[in-house]
């Protein structure tokens, strides 16, 4: 556990420290989880040094969402005044994307069962 700790804050540390070197373009967490995705995509860490400490935080991820919610109401007057758009926009963006997903499912199960008559 505490080794799987150790990987997960330095992989963030990278990036934050990738973050400042170009200039904050994207957030260092982005570029950390990157990093800890290629680790183990290309072996260089064993998926076993952070699967317990994985399985603690995505099991209490609720946790890390109260500062964000918390920090939403120091822009509680911005957000009153544009509640009608920021609805749109989530309810349009939320629907595009059911759409997109949805196509694309219906277009692999199409090459899917395409594949298993030609198998047969």
């Amino acid at each position: 556990m505490i080794k799987g700790l150790f990987f997960i804050l330095l992989f963030y540390f990278l990036g934050e420290m990738l973050s400042l070197l170009i200039g904050g373009f994207m957030p260092g967490s982005v570029l950390g989880m990157i990093l800890l995705f290629l680790s183990l995509f290309f072996k260089l860490l064993k998926p076993e040094y952070v699967k317990d400490a994985a399985t603690v935080i995505t099991k209490n991820m609720a946790v890390f969402f109260v500062p964000a919610g918390v920090g939403l109401m120091a822009y509680y007057d911005i957000l009153s005044k544009n509640l009608v758009a920021i609805v749109a926009a989530i309810s349009i963006s939320t629907i595009l994307t059911i759409i997109a997903v949805a196509l694309v499912q219906e277009r692999f199960e199409k090459r899917r069962m395409k594949g298993e008559k030609t198998d047969e």
